[in-house]
């Protein structure tokens, strides 16, 4: 994580601790491995959890302030269902027990309840009496689906800003929506969602997404609410999937590298043997297995053996996959060395 990045998650950690202490909360302590704050409510014994990156932009006071008035979900399916949203998030989001799926590579969709100052994320342990499918659905039926107006005349940038009930990132999980803006961007759609609250699109072929591609980076790896440097696009049935534009295929390349490297860390600051992760100068991604010794692998070009590397594809057959998302796999000791290779 760069050091602007955690400078920014720092600033707004202490922001959130200030307005806890004067609202009479005690032991107030931020934990930057889950970007959470955790501190007990006034009158209570147990602590709470603040997640850092669902504070909105410019609204520490108010999002605090509805936090500790509604800490839990509504009782009740009617209650419930119209303050459903999905979200865009990594896979390696942390909450407890939350109600999530596979959205896109190193992406999940959770499903939060959208309050005037709050957003509580969905658990599995809802008990509203529907099935985990419902509740996805009726998410995704809440949300605008705004189309725009006009046409451009030639490629453009448009830019959706979220002012904290749009949910502009969360409509690349609504099929034919991003689709459905082609001639408002100019050709067919190429979306790129960096952080919270921010979504970019412009039309696929032109110079915008070149561009793109570096400004989301930037934006990515500087934001405490960062959601992902990859781009995304329509298929030919209207389903958002990841972009795949041969002309881009280095970027593309990097972005899903960088968006694995940190979705990978934050994974591992929670799980025990998992391997550590980086990218090489020339935007490999490697894992590092130092010790001769039982480890979780991520996924990646290549993992670093002690003083030797070995190629993914070469590795694989002696892994074992673990059914997490992302996907580690486990190996048990350092295979032996193909004299006859080469």
């Amino acid at each position: 994580m760069g050091l602007f990045r955690r400078a920014a998650r720092a600033r707004l950690a202490s922001r959130v601790i200030k307005r806890l202490r004067r609202a009479g909360a005690t032991e107030a302590r931020y934990h930057s491995a889950s970007f959470t704050v955790r501190f007990v409510r006034p009158g209570e014994d147990q602590p709470s959890e603040v997640r850092l990156d669902e504070v909105p932009r410019g609204r520490v006071d108010q999002f605090v302030a509805g936090f500790l008035r509604a800490p839990g979900l509504p009782a009740t399916w009617a209650e419930a269902r119209p303050l459903l949203r999905p979200v865009l998030r990594g896979a390696a989001t942390r909450s407890t027990a939350p109600l999530c799926r596979p959205a896109f590579p190193y992406l999940s969709e959770f499903v939060v309840v959208d309050q005037p100052d709050t957003m509580t994320y969905v658990t599995i342990t809802h008990g509203w009496g529907v099935t985990d499918d419902e509740v996805f659905a009726a998410a995704r039926a809440n949300l605008s689906g705004a189309k725009l107006l006009g046409a451009a005349t030639e490629p453009v940038v448009v830019q959706f800003v979220d002012d904290g009930d749009a949910y502009w990132t969360s409509h690349l999980l609504l099929d034919g929506w991003l689709a459905g803006l082609a001639e408002q961007v100019g050709g067919r759609p190429v979306a790129f969602a960096p952080e919270r609250g921010l979504l970019l699109v412009t039309a696929d072929g032109s110079a915008h997404v070149a561009e793109l591609f570096a400004r989301s980076e930037s934006i990515y790896l500087a934001s405490p609410r960062a959601i992902t440097p990859m781009a995304y696009a329509p298929d030919d049935s209207g389903r958002t999937v990841p972009y795949a534009g041969a002309h881009h295929a280095a970027r593309i390349r990097r972005a899903e590298a960088v968006l694995s490297s940190c979705e990978y860390a934050k994974q591992a600051a929670d799980l025990p043997g998992a391997a550590e992760m980086l990218l090489t100068g020339d935007g490999r991604t490697r894992a590092l297995w130092p010790q001769d010794e039982p480890v979780l692998l991520p996924k990646v070009d290549e993992v670093q053996l002690g003083e030797r590397v070995v190629a993914w594809d070469e590795l694989l057959p002696h892994l074992s996959a673990q059914g997490l998302y992302p996907e580690r796999w486990r190996a048990e000791s350092f295979p032996p060395v193909d004299d006859d290779a080469g």
